[in-house]
């Protein structure tokens, strides 16, 4: 099917996203030693117009090749998700970038094409689609854990992630596959046709069963999570930020597609152990999160936790549902940026991801501590706080049918309060082992700015984003 200018229009923010990625990389090789810590700014700039372009085309609608590629407001909203975790994550990390060598070149460009797979994934109409973003995705992102090359800890845990990444990708085709066979069907709604119309067979329930394997480990749920914490400390720190928030929301965007939008005919044989996946995630990550004395390696766990938390919004597959999930989603990007934005700074300075060392960082930066305070008080769910709102917005949807989870979710919450005060603890009642103050950069200020004032505001006044998020969640269940 050949594509016309209106066809073309649909896809511009993609357009745009592949031909920054390809000129960075290029930049990247002919620009002067000097003129790579441009590098930083073209980026930066480049993803913040592509945001405005988005934005600009909120309410187009349509589809191209037959229906294999998506374009809708629930793409839309996850595409201007993904376009405002990459330029935060490459705004506050470019005195940490500076100090990687000649491999700066490459961030840059390989952290926007990661960008790409995201949007492919969330736009993504048929089995093929999907996959091409997820491994697009995946490859990217291989690439940057493993930067500084000369050092053995982010290629130790570039090869951890591509073991385990490639085999949770073997185990999602396998299962893609036997639906494929079992329907005839690759794209996702003749899918959902074709299920809601038959019976459901054990090769069925077994395809499922791999999906819900090989996605487990995109999100980092239990008992998938098993490479998170080793990646997330062995990486470079805003890698992991990126990690931690664009992989998942491009995960989860999949996950609702998938599970949502192809199988909606036998999610109620699956609502209860989504539940009890759930809530194991949720109780193992805030658990083993207690006892870590490494800042990456706390906020790895916090992030399975959180994981855990957003897999309510699946359980019972609803408008509210999804809506939780994309707000939850949303409102966790600044949370988490903010916290490993500050733990990538201060490694910068001090070499140390040891918490113990945040001792008296209120005294030597009182923004930084301030911003991760609030950014682990967000994620444990303190109002008024914007991660409050979006665990009341998820919750909210189970009360009904599954209460016993909801008192789950409380009782955790009240958990991850004590590991992450422990933190704040360090932060403004140790007195510092070097008391000399913490100068911050401008990019790394304005992230740090961003990150605190969105967190405040969202959770004071969560209406207008809840409203274009109400947009975005009903026309995905208008296909």
């Amino acid at each position: 099917m050949p594509f016309d200018a209106s066809s073309l229009s649909l896809i511009t923010v993609e357009i745009l996203t592949a031909a920054l990625g390809l000129a960075v990389l290029v930049l990247g090789v002919i620009a002067p030693g000097r003129g790579r810590y441009g590098l930083a700014g073209v980026t930066v700039l480049g993803l913040i117009g592509i945001t405005g372009v988005a934005i600009s085309n909120w309410g187009a609608n349509g589809s191209l090749i037959s229906g294999m590629y998506l374009v809708d407001n629930y793409a839309a909203f996850w595409k201007i998700t993904f376009l405002v975790s990459a330029a935060l994550v490459v705004l506050g990390s470019m005195r940490y970038v500076d100090n990687l060598g000649s491999t700066q070149k490459e961030y840059y460009g390989i952290l926007t094409l990661a960008t790409l797979g995201m949007m492919v994934m969330a736009s993504a109409g048929d089995f093929i689609t999907l996959y091409m973003g997820l491994e697009l995705m995946t490859i990217s992102f291989v690439i940057l854990v493993c930067l500084p090359s000369t050092n053995p800890r982010p290629v130790e845990a570039g090869i951890k992630y591509i073991l385990l990444a490639g085999m949770s990708s073997a185990v999602l085709l396998y299962g893609l596959s036997l639906i494929y066979g079992l329907t005839g069907e690759i794209k996702i709604y003749e899918v959902a046709r074709a299920v809601a119309s038959g019976d459901v067979s054990p090769a069925l329930i077994l395809g499922t069963v791999l999906l819900v394997a090989g996605l487990g480990f995109k999100i980092s749920a239990v008992p998938f999570h098993m490479w998170s914490p080793d990646v997330y400390e062995g990486a470079p720190t805003p890698i992991t930020a990126f990690l931690a928030v664009g992989s998942k929301a491009a995960s989860f965007a999949l996950v609702i597609r998938i599970f949502i939008g192809a199988l909606p005919g036998i999610w109620q044989h699956w609502a209860l152990v989504v539940a009890i996946l759930s809530a194991v995630t949720i109780i193992v990550g805030n658990l083993v999160a207690i006892p870590q004395d490494n800042i990456k390696r706390l906020l790895a766990y916090s992030s399975i936790a959180q994981a855990g938390y957003i897999m309510v919004g699946l359980v019972t597959a609803t408008e509210a549902g999804v809506k939780g999930i994309m707000f939850y989603v949303f409102l966790y990007i600044f949370a988490t940026v903010g916290a490993f934005t500050v733990a990538g700074y201060f490694y910068n300075k001090t070499g140390s991801d040891k918490i113990k060392d945040y001792a008296g960082l209120s005294q030597r930066s009182p923004l930084m501590a301030a911003v991760m305070l609030v950014s682990m008080l967000s994620m444990a769910g303190i109002p008024p706080l914007a991660g409050f709102v979006g665990k009341f917005y998820l919750f909210s949807t189970i009360v009904s049918d599954y209460l016993w989870l909801a008192f789950v979710g409380l009782i955790m919450s009240m958990v991850s309060v004590y590991y992450y005060l422990r933190v704040a603890l360090v932060m403004y009642r140790d007195e510092p082992n070097d008391p000399s103050p913490i100068k911050l950069t401008s990019p790394v200020a304005i992230t740090l700015i961003v990150t605190l004032v969105a967190t405040l505001f969202i959770g004071i006044s969560p209406g207008p984003l809840s409203e274009v998020i109400n947009s975005a969640a009903h026309s995905f269940f208008i296909q």
